[in-house]
């Protein structure tokens, strides 16, 4: 199958490596040329220009996966260029409430906008990664093929209306913060409680084996724990990016109580504001592990 895909970096990249190795034909475009010229050595076509992407479609499906705080204005420049009937599917982390308005405005100029709420970071290329759309169904059976190969076996769901698929997935990252706060407690409580010198590493290979708390989670955390024990180098600044305030505002609205997930969004902002430890130090780590995320504040 033949797609466009806007946005080469770390997820678009590679998921762009995924596709062309299982046989699809990608038409990528970034403004990065570093970005084109990498996509390019996984067998990408790459182009220079969005009118040149869209001439090289034989039908208009284009990917976006890129900020959220790009979409509308990238909306803005594929309106304008693309044919009516054109797919165009954001899968970065939008809020649901603007997919939804965004849909309507592709509706108005005869387009169809697919939400695909992408999960996998940049270890997707080798496991595949977790999709949760949303959109008019007959959009989304066209594109069952990308999805089969982006995906692992049954990790990909159809979740109704325009902008249920990045509710969900707002949901998915709301709980991760919660999950991700979690785990770094209990390495903090164990590198700063009654026993001196606990290999933390090694306490979280055994969670990894058997343990009912063993998930990809702890793993990168055992992993960032068993390169660089002490956390060298790493500032505790934790970047967050949007979900989990969404989520908590929408809960808000619906009356429903999320204090756990509250308290890691609070962690997280009180971090950018000088209040650091070796959780949050853990947290920055274990966000570079799986998204390739920034480690400290200067990135």
């Amino acid at each position: 199958m033949q797609i466009g895909l806007i946005g080469l970096g770390k997820m678009g990249g590679n998921m762009s490596r995924r596709l062309t190795e299982n046989g699809h034909t990608v038409v990528g475009f970034d403004p990065n040329q570093a970005a084109r010229d990498t996509a390019r050595e996984y067998g990408v076509q790459t182009v220079a220009s969005r009118d040149e992407l869209v001439s090289h479609l034989e039908k208009v499906i284009i990917w976006l996966m890129i900020p959220s705080e790009y979409v509308d204005k990238e909306l803005e420049q594929l309106l304008a260029i693309v044919p009516a009937g054109a797919i165009i599917i954001d899968g970065g982390n939008s809020d649901f409430r603007l997919t939804k308005q965004r849909a309507e405005l592709c509706k108005s100029h005869s387009v169809t906008l697919v939400d695909v709420g992408t999960s996998g970071g940049i270890l997707g290329y080798k496991q595949g990664y977790a999709m949760m759309i949303g959109g008019e169904q007959a959009a989304v059976e066209s594109l069952h093929p990308i999805f089969e190969t982006l995906a692992p076996k049954d990790g990909w769901a159809w979740f109704g209306q325009p902008g249920s698929g990045h509710y969900v997935k707002m949901v998915h990252n709301a709980i991760e913060y919660g999950a991700m706060q979690a785990y770094t407690e209990g390495y903090r409580l164990l590198k700063e409680g009654p026993y001196a010198d606990i290999d933390l590493a090694s306490a979280g290979n055994v969670w990894q084996h058997g343990s009912i708390i063993q998930s990809l989670l702890n793993d990168v955390a055992q992993q960032a724990l068993a390169e660089n024990p002490k956390l060298e180098g790493i500032d505790g600044y934790v970047h967050e990016s949007g979900e989990a305030k969404w989520a908590l505002e929408v809960a808000d609205e619906h009356h429903v109580q999320m204090p756990v997930i509250l308290e890691s969004l609070k962690v997280r902002k009180d971090s950018q504001n000088g209040n650091i430890n070796f959780a949050t130090k853990l947290l920055a780590a274990m966000r570079n592990k799986f998204g390739g995320h920034a480690i400290n504040k200067e990135q």
